[in-house]
């Protein structure tokens, strides 16, 4: 049995449609990243996934539950960690957790226990006692992954958990992460950054305007581009002109601009870096920067889209 699986799951909002016709499978004790930009639809299908949202068409499966015809089945084996902070700042995070485990329908010894061991989990055992409007961002971020965890679900959604972080506090639920699948736990997670989801996912979909548009591992989805590199430049000549100048070159596969950065797909760099600086001088314009970067996420998105990701 799969953890997930949805089958053209769809959702509009008046003439905006969110999600269109989305099909993906998560394996059981799997990470699964949902890759995009904002208003990709990540968090619409997340929403649909958790019984929040009701598809406008298609199904989807949650450990055989399914999210339209037995929601309270998918809510017991499901735990969520949503994009906003769930928590009340004038308690502690013990009291928080309590709060929430109750709400779980724990009692006595066993939320008492529960508590703790989520506490040891999130590494806050030491701050537990401290009121939550005094945590840092991250501190809250962990406390809030930690909600998720007490009734040990089976299949957890992390809807762009590291958003406005500390270095420090994004590595330590990066970390986390990883700690849930290996304790055998099936991870949902959502972002836009594109290191988050090569570092921990075992399969990737990557999402843009409602669809799905790509899946696979990271070297499989690396391969969709071949063995194209991104060269990222910037001139002194206005970037469109000279993308019009260099869509010309011989080799260059595609070009970009992205406000003042021009990004170019080339085959060979070594080969059609100098073509370009030759091209952007027969313009009198001069090369101010040069970012070489190999196949990526991101050139995976850019041939798919035509544009960066971080757009």
């Amino acid at each position: 049995m799969k953890a997930i699986e949805t089958q053209d799951l769809k959702k509009s909002f008046g003439e905006n449609q969110a999600v269109q016709g989305v099909s993906f499978e998560v394996e059981q004790g799997e990470i699964f990243s949902l890759l995009g930009p904002n208003g990709a639809g990540k968090t619409t299908t997340i929403s649909m996934l958790s019984c929040l949202l009701s598809p406008d068409a298609g199904d989807a499966r949650v450990m055989g539950h399914s999210i339209r015809t037995g929601a309270m089945g998918v809510k017991s084996v499901l735990g969520v960690v949503p994009q906003e902070i769930a928590l009340y700042e004038d308690l502690t995070a013990r009291e928080n957790l309590t709060f929430w485990g109750k709400m779980y329908g724990l009692r006595g010894a066993t939320l008492k226990s529960r508590v703790n061991e989520v506490l040891d989990v999130i590494g806050l055992s030491d701050r537990a006692n401290e009121r939550v409007g005094k945590y840092s961002g991250g501190m809250k971020r962990r406390v809030n992954i930690g909600v998720a965890l007490l009734h040990k679900p089976k299949v957890i959604y992390m809807d762009e958990p590291t958003v406005g972080i500390d270095p420090q506090s994004r590595r330590n639920i990066l970390d986390s992460v990883v700690a849930l699948k290996d304790q055998g736990m099936t991870v949902l997670y959502t972002t836009h950054y594109m290191e988050e989801a090569q570092e921990l996912s075992n399969h990737i979909a990557i999402m843009d305007h409602g669809k799905l548009i790509a899946c696979g591992t990271n070297d499989e989805l690396v391969k969709l581009v071949g063995e194209q590199t991104r060269i990222d430049l910037t001139t002194s000549l206005e970037p469109g002109k000279i993308a019009d100048v260099w869509r010309s070159v011989p080799g260059v596969k595609r070009v970009t601009v992205a406000e003042e950065q021009i990004s170019v797909l080339v085959d060979d760099s070594n080969s059609i870096l100098p073509r370009l600086f030759e091209a952007a001088s027969h313009q009198s314009a001069r090369i101010t920067s040069v970012d070489i970067r190999e196949p990526n996420l991101e050139a995976v998105f850019l041939h798919f889209t035509g544009r960066a990701l971080r757009d």
